[in-house]
């Protein structure tokens, strides 16, 4: 079995217990990125040597024994609609092309405060406005276990990162409602 086989549960015990590290699990999942993105595209961003440093910092931790928590040293990726401080945020659209935040999100702040490999950023529909991740300025996301499939949407890039196995777990978000839900 591969270290990408593991559930984020999985490699949070075996990063515990000394079987594997934070800087294997990172690499593990950027050469599966590498192999299989060019088909599956749900990165918009991926961000090597962010997430190697943060895996080795949180390696340190864990050897010194003093982990930020369960998960420190588990690779993450976000969907790009998180404001992430040095890397570029475009909420899959063109409009914010080359927008780099000067701040994180709150969850991208407390992700990192546990110690979370950041592996990169996600497609999604633009400004997460659609279902299907077919409306993101940049690309389709595709399905990884039939290319041809959507994977649903905005959070495309998300679903098909963990579903292809590239990230341990990804951030998405789900903003739809309808008037039925208010007693409308």
């Amino acid at each position: 079995m591969q270290l990408t086989d593991l559930s984020m549960l999985e490699l949070a015990r075996k990063l515990a217990s000394g079987e594997a590290t934070s800087v294997e699990a990172v690499r593990a999942s950027l050469l599966r990125i590498e192999r299989l993105d060019a088909k599956v595209r749900a990165f918009l961003l991926v961000d090597a040597a962010g997430a190697l440093a943060a895996a080795e910092a949180s390696d340190a931790r864990r050897r010194a024994g003093t982990p930020r928590g369960v998960l420190d040293g588990v690779p993450v990726a976000l969907k790009d609609l998180f404001c992430t401080q040095g890397l570029a945020t475009t909420a899959g659209s063109r409009i914010l092309e080359g927008f780099v935040p000067p701040f994180d999100a709150t969850v991208v702040r407390l992700l990192k405060q546990a110690g979370l490999p950041l592996l990169g950023k996600l497609n999604m529909d633009e400004f997460a406005m659609g279902s299907s991740t077919e409306n993101s300025a940049y690309f389709p996301s595709h399905n990884p276990w039939d290319l041809e499939r959507s994977p649903g949407g905005s959070s495309g890039g998300s679903s098909s990162a963990v579903a292809a196995r590239l990230a341990f777990a990804a951030l998405g978000t789900d903003t739809w409602f309808t008037s039925s839900q208010y007693g409308s």
